[in-house]
């Protein structure tokens, strides 16, 4: 069974822990490499919160852009109107394409960005039946604003990257790295970052398990994962219960775009790499789950 660890806006208890058609506005210049707001300064950043308006608060993964637009990636999810427990984006409920979404921004304002794509929505008005396509394709983009453009930066936070995007996958007992934002942290700064390992693939590989010695929790869903490199692999989805026990389910994030293109009205849209070099430096000290005796 998995559960979505989405926001805390519309969650389901487990455990004792929360588990979680409007204009859109005028299409703006995407910044040019060496064009986006410094790393330090940016208010709009991966890892700032989301908050889908009839959906949860999540966190958001990466910057993404497509010609003259510019998107903040979150889970599909963070926008589900349904229990924590439908995990099948092919028949979950959902808000719609336009809905308005708050991002808090990391200078303490409030940004209004829209909901641009979502996985769920393309599967249910395609009519998609692959089981493993409805289970594991758990992906959106929130277009921001125009005037907001200038705030952005697309460096993950603590470890810098994201280097590029990750095309094969990640092998078992490899490390992995992300960072949540869930509001549940209290604004605890030093619980945000993680290290992990990957376990195991699911769903022909639209689906990595991976074990973190905290697993993420309610508010965390939609967060960036960078493989050993750098380099964006996935997007925090579930929380398995079974068969890997508190291990995340971490979706695909090659496979997510791919589908967004042939599928979404968001053109040719692309992971913007990081401005800041990659480094797992931050997370010596940090304690690393033993792999699992599996099989």
């Amino acid at each position: 069974m998995t559960v979505r660890a989405r926001g805390v806006a519309a969650a389901v208890a487990l455990g004792g822990i929360a588990l979680g058609a409007l204009l859109a506005p005028a299409a703006t210049a995407a910044p040019a490499r060496g064009e986006w707001a410094s790393a330090e300064a940016a208010a709009i950043r991966p890892g700032v919160v989301t908050d889908t308006e009839g959906g949860g608060s999540c966190t958001s993964n990466f910057v993404f852009t497509s010609g003259d637009r510019t998107f903040l990636g979150q889970a599909a999810h963070c926008a589900g109107t349904g229990d924590a427990t439908e995990t099948d984006g092919c028949d979950s409920g959902t808000v719609g394409i336009g809905t308005p979404v708050t991002i808090r921004a990391a200078d303490g304002t409030d940004r209004t960005g829209h909901l641009a794509y979502s996985s769920w929505i393309a599967m249910q008005e395609g009519g998609e039946t692959d089981p493993d396509e409805c289970a594991f394709n758990d992906f959106a983009l929130v277009e921001i604003a125009p005037e907001d453009v200038a705030d952005v930066n697309p460096t993950l936070p603590v470890f810098g990257g994201p280097t590029g995007l990750d095309t094969d996958g990640v092998e078992v007992g490899e490390l992995v790295y992300s960072i949540g934002n869930s509001p549940l942290r209290l604004g605890l700064s030093a619980l945000g970052p993680k290290v992990g390992i990957a376990v195991g693939d699911a769903g022909d590989g639209r689906n990595h398990d991976v074990y973190t010695l905290t697993p993420g929790i309610p508010g965390d869903s939609g967060s960036a994962f960078v493989d050993s490199s750098g380099a964006a692999f996935g997007v925090l989805s579930t929380l398995n219960l079974v068969p890997l026990p508190a291990s995340n389910g971490v979706i695909d994030l090659a496979h997510a775009l791919e589908y967004a293109r042939a599928h979404g009205d968001v053109g040719d849209v692309r992971l913007a790499e990081g401005t800041e070099p990659f480094s797992a430096g931050p997370a010596e000290g940090l304690p690393v789950p033993p792999l699992p005796l599996l099989g």
